[in-house]
């Protein structure tokens, strides 16, 4: 069917009402096609994340519709962007999305207000769904709308770019690496944003990234993927546990707690986040001074900075000693085990030495106190 005709059907009535429901079918130059076939959240942050060339790019600009996928179906939130079955086939300037990429390609003849302008000049008044006020307020970019691109700093230029695509009134965002032109100073200066976006935000976000720091602290949902192949998919932290998969391989190992905080204390510089599987205490992070109680909180447990004792011993400084039972062990490396645990229904990742495991004699289903030092927990 010819795509102007294609692209003037009304929405196609679709039974994927709530999610991203994703079969796309693209060849490669490299030598592999991508074959991808899922169902992600309709909200939230969900990191596609694998080595390089493995498909990350191309899932992407398969899903914007700059790539035709053969077979392939889109659906975003119940409205089909292609459906090979129905004949129908959005080209890329007829589907609500957003796309943000490494370098911002921003206007440079225009001043940032200008570049919204733009921006938002692409949808129709009728269906607007996110104003200009609120993109430029959730991106804090308020004081830079009279400066032109060339008087931004790189994550400056990132958070105007965000904010233009913002303006357009996406059903989708997708995110090409977005933060890799960056150096570490302006990464750790745009990842509260990302934050707020996933926070404030009903839209679902396709992440793309080759950073572990990025998928744990941002992403609700990981798309593992290796030669063109869904490897696994699922919550962040269930995955990052599992023994079968890297992503609990290599020295960054980890273990993902998302808890509420309970209380700060000021005289000690330290926070209490009540979780799953009991409470954690650790040092304030990045942005505590703004927290209250009550609020959300996700923290990181590396592998390396947790160790296992058989009972609990009182006098230790070591503030979290935590009762756990030993799910699976897996060696990593001639010397050390890995020690999947739960704390409660929420997973951990202890790595020990092959010694060690041996003179605990741990084994599946036994009972074990994990000891996590409150200033090794990543926040």
């Amino acid at each position: 069917m010819d795509a102007r005709l294609t692209a003037e059907l009304p929405e196609h009535p679709s039974p994927d009402h709530a999610g991203l429901r994703v079969r796309v079918r693209v060849p490669r130059a490299s030598g592999f096609t991508l074959d991808v076939d899922a169902r992600l959240a309709g909200r939230g942050i969900t990191a596609v994340f694998g080595p390089s060339g493995c498909g990350k790019t191309t899932l992407l600009r398969a899903v914007a519709g700059l790539a035709r996928p053969a077979p392939g179906r889109v659906v975003v939130n119940g409205q089909a962007w292609q459906d090979d079955q129905a004949g129908l086939w959005l080209p890329t300037h007829r589907r609500p999305l957003g796309v943000v990429f490494q370098e911002a390609s921003l206007f440079e003849h225009l001043d940032v207000q200008r570049n919204l302008d733009f921006g938002r000049r692409r949808v129709p008044e009728a269906e607007r769904r996110v104003s200009l006020a609120q993109a430029v307020e959730l991106l804090g970019i308020g004081p830079l709308l009279s400066r032109r691109p060339a008087q931004l700093s790189g994550g400056e230029r990132q958070r105007v770019a965000i904010a233009r695509a913002l303006a357009t009134s996406p059903r989708l965002l997708l995110m090409d690496e977005p933060l890799a032109s960056l150096d570490a100073a302006r990464k750790a200066e745009l990842l509260p944003y990302f934050e707020r976006l996933q926070r404030d935000l009903d839209i679902p976000m396709l992440y793309v990234t080759h950073s572990l720091d990025e998928v744990v602290r941002l992403a609700d949902d990981v798309l593992l993927l290796d030669a063109g192949r869904v490897l696994a998919h699922g919550a962040t932290g269930a995955l990052m546990t599992r023994l079968d998969l890297s992503l609990a391989r290599g020295d960054t190992a980890s273990a993902l707690i998302d808890g509420t905080l309970q209380a700060l204390e000021p005289r000690y510089g330290l926070m209490s986040v009540r979780f799953a599987g009991g409470v954690i205490d650790c040092v304030q992070g990045h942005a505590d001074s703004a927290r209250l109680p009550g609020q959300r909180v996700r923290l990181r447990v590396q592998a390396r900075d947790v160790s296992l004792a058989l009972t609990h011993a009182p006098d230790t400084s070591i503030l979290n000693v935590l009762p756990a039972t030993v799910q699976a062990l897996a060696d990593d490396g001639p010397a050390q085990v890995l020690v999947s645990l739960a704390l409660g229904s929420t997973p951990l990742l202890a790595r020990i030495t092959r010694k060690s495991a041996a003179a605990l004699a741990l084994a599946p289903g036994q009972r074990v106190f994990a000891q996590i030092k409150g200033v090794a927990v990543l926040d």
